[in-house]
């Protein structure tokens, strides 16, 4: 079952954080601290007050995913047109319950919520050498929208 995150989950959500945080220490110490997490339990009991950044959970018996959203919105821009987004800032599932299609379950969960708020697009960034993500997102039917460049001085 997919389900809007409660306080309750606060601490899977934490476990889960830190899974998501190692593999991107992994694949760029240089950048990424190990052992920690993006957010902290403030802030996440922040979040799940904050409608326009949705938490939701997949649960059986357990949280065993979660997806961090993020609505955006751009209006009367001198260049850019109208136009509502929904951001996917993480998608995690459990290192132990991969492959059940949890993820695909929450990609399309979300997928749902964008299209009955309005959003015209679902964005999201993934790291370069995350290629179980890379692959994942291709066969949910996302494409490149922009590429980041970097050089490492």
């Amino acid at each position: 079952m997919i389900r809007k995150a409660e306080i309750n989950d606060v601490g899977r959500i934490i476990e889960l954080l830190h899974q998501v945080n190692m593999v991107h220490h992994v694949i760029r110490p240089d950048l990424f601290k190990p052992h920690t997490t993006k957010y902290d339990k403030q802030e996440l009991v922040v979040m799940l007050n904050d409608c326009s950044k949705p938490i939701f959970v997949y649960e059986d018996g357990d949280v065993l995913g979660y997806a961090f959203c993020q609505m955006t919105e751009v209006r009367d821009d001198k260049l850019l047109q109208d136009i509502k987004t929904l951001y996917i800032d993480d998608i995690c599932v459990d290192e132990t319950a991969r492959g059940k299609h949890i993820g695909k379950a929450l990609y399309e969960f979300v997928r749902d919520y964008a299209r009955s708020a309005g959003c015209h697009n679902i964005t999201l960034n993934v790291w370069k050498g995350n290629d179980a993500a890379i692959h994942f997102y291709t066969n949910m039917g996302m494409q490149v929208q922009k590429t980041t460049m970097e050089t490492l001085l």
